[in-house]
């Protein structure tokens, strides 16, 4: 599949993402959209990322434009790092896809680019690259002054008490996971830290790997194992028992902590931050669109976040401990912290089950073609004995509601949801299910995921 933008910048194979096309990207970037004081450029730890990151190095220098090099580092430090010196920035990332694959995500001084801005690059592809002298060439880590944020807003006792996991594996922020944990007193026990680039995605994780994490956090006598995705800009929390907490719960909890009172979140997320007296607003899936909905509500206490568990602070809001600037991209330290603050003393389990009794699990088909997942969902929307068929499947043909934001949502008579979704930035079908327990949803999935392949073939 060709490069091109999906949910989360740009994607596709590494064979194709040759200098010439990402020398292409870049310029047009630069030609599209601001820049500011110049281009901060990251990369995660896939093997690709170095040679990537040079070639967006070289386009920039060569487009007359400063580089700061921040090297291997976390999508929401460079984030931090460039807007706070008001420039832009480039990270190379292909997040949670499979290593043969990697990418680019962009960002203004303002902030993670707009469907708008993206519209703007791929326009100005075909422009002639302007050329000039070498621009300069910095170094920069942008790694203590993320750390400090949290210390700042939480408190260096925040954690104290708590035995924490750190499932390391190749996150790109594993060290600096462990040291903000540290920093905020918290026990810290690293796991399986890798060499080798392992694709972790937050919001679908397999069994093998639940069985991992409960395995662990029973052996090592942990509250809770923590981790993120390649790029640092999703979590991944378990309880003391090595249950995953979904990542929709864990945007609910940070929400509430953190006194918001307006909720931007994909429809993806499950329902149950509808009852917690905030305003909702519900966008397509993928950050630029939680982004266009939270600049929906300017000077409003809002937060975004994604049923992957990425969280987006909209406003200056206040910890326990002193001030917490807005940053408005993904982030994984938020969302981890939060939550086990808000647990307090007490088991995580305890504070998750506080939240309204909604749970969602997810999980994909891949290498399933675009066309063939578009299609299906085409049916499925418009052919009514299509459709019937299907429910029969999950024993309840009853629908109380449909909803085609993004896909195929349909909300049954008995409350449980279903929801199809072609990806946007690989050969991949995705499907969510939303139930009233862990164990109800993750069968729904199951069953889902059997379906699905029986009809693909």
């Amino acid at each position: 599949m060709a490069p091109k933008f999906g949910t989360s910048g740009l994607r596709g194979l590494v064979v194709e993402l040759t200098p010439d096309l990402i020398g292409a990207h870049v310029a047009a970037f630069l030609r599209a959209c601001p820049v500011g004081t110049g281009l901060f450029v990251g990369r995660d730890l896939r093997d690709s990322s170095p040679r990537i990151a040079g070639d967006v190095i070289a386009a920039a220098r060569g487009a007359g434009v400063d580089v700061t090099d921040c090297g291997a580092v976390p999508t929401p430090a460079l984030a931090l790092a460039a807007m706070g010196a008001g420039a832009a920035a480039v990270m190379v990332t292909g997040s949670h896809i499979p290593a043969d694959r990697n990418g680019l995500k962009f960002y203004t001084p303002g902030g993670e680019i707009t469907k708008a801005h993206e519209a703007a690059i791929l326009a100005a592809l075909d422009a002639t690259a302007p050329t000039g002298p070498e621009s300069a060439l910095a170094q920069a880590d942008p790694g203590p002054a993320f750390v400090a944020r949290y210390v700042t807003a939480f408190g260096a006792q925040a954690l104290a008490g708590k035995r924490v996991g750190v499932w390391s594996h190749s996150a790109v922020g594993r060290d600096l996971l462990i040291d903000t944990l540290q920093a905020l007193g918290a026990d810290v026990a690293e796991i399986a830290r890798s060499d080798t680039f392992i694709p972790v995605d937050t919001e679908a994780v397999p069994k093998a790997v639940r069985a991992f994490l409960r395995d662990t956090a029973a052996a090592q006598g942990l509250d809770t194992i923590v981790s993120t995705d390649g790029d640092g800009d999703r979590p991944l929390v378990t309880d003391e028992t090595g249950q995953v907490v979904p990542g929709d719960v864990l945007g609910q909890i940070a929400a509430q902590l953190l006194e918001a009172r307006t909720a931007v979140t994909p429809v993806s997320s499950n329902t149950g931050i509808d009852t917690l007296g905030l305003r909702v607003i519900r966008t397509k899936i993928g950050s630029p669109f939680v982004i266009a909905g939270m600049e929906r509500v300017p000077g409003e206490r809002v937060v975004g976040y994604e049923a992957n568990g990425g969280f987006l602070l909209g406003f200056e809001a206040t910890g326990p401990a002193g001030p917490l600037p807005a940053l408005m991209t993904r982030d994984s330290h938020l969302p981890i912290i939060a939550t086990l603050v808000a647990a307090g003393a007490g088991p995580l389990s305890a504070r998750v089950a506080a939240e309204p009794a909604r749970f969602t699990a997810a999980d994909r088909l891949q290498e399933v073609p675009t066309e063939a997942s578009a299609a299906l969902v085409a049916a499925l929307s418009t052919d009514a004995s299509a459709q019937a068929g299907f429910l029969a499947e999950f024993g309840d043909a009853s629908l109380a509601g449909t909803d085609t934001t993004d896909g195929l949502r349909l909300t049954l008579a008995s409350g449980r949801i279903i929801h199809l979704r072609p990806s946007g930035n690989a050969p991949e079908l995705r499907f969510y299910a939303e139930a009233e327990n862990p164990d109800a949803a993750l069968a729904l999935l199951a069953k889902g995921l059997e379906t699905l392949r029986a009809r693909l073939g």
